[in-house]
């Protein structure tokens, strides 16, 4: 997750501290809205995942327009929603099985616009 986090703090150039608080946003949003054993892939696939999601307690935004202002709350604004969101995808690309993104992607509508 500490890789993730930094990916996003250089390609986007907001703080670590924002970019953990989005990861945590984007992934307790997959988890409830995308297929369990998709996102069971990417967790496994994003070292340390898990855990943060466990630490930081249940629940998490009810669609897709709530993860976006549970975004802006976090601290981002309206144009780094979509560079965080992007460099997350990008990165979880690159670390999850093959096609396991884009089958998130595909089941949550509208999700499509921002990775």
């Amino acid at each position: 997750m500490e890789d993730l986090i930094a990916k996003i703090v250089a390609d986007t150039g907001v703080s670590p501290d924002v970019a953990r608080k989005s990861v945590i946003i984007i992934l307790k949003f997959v988890r409830q809205e995308a297929p369990a054993d998709k996102v069971d892939d990417l967790l496994d696939a994003l070292p340390g995942a898990r855990e943060a999601l466990e630490a930081d307690g249940p629940g998490g935004p009810d669609g897709l327009m709530a993860a976006f202002n549970a975004l802006t709350s976090a601290g981002l604004g309206m144009m780094q929603v979509q560079s965080v969101v992007e460099s997350f995808g990008r990165h979880a690309r690159e670390k999850a099985k093959p096609g396991t993104v884009e089958a998130i992607v595909a089941s949550v509508p509208g999700l499509g616009q921002f990775v």
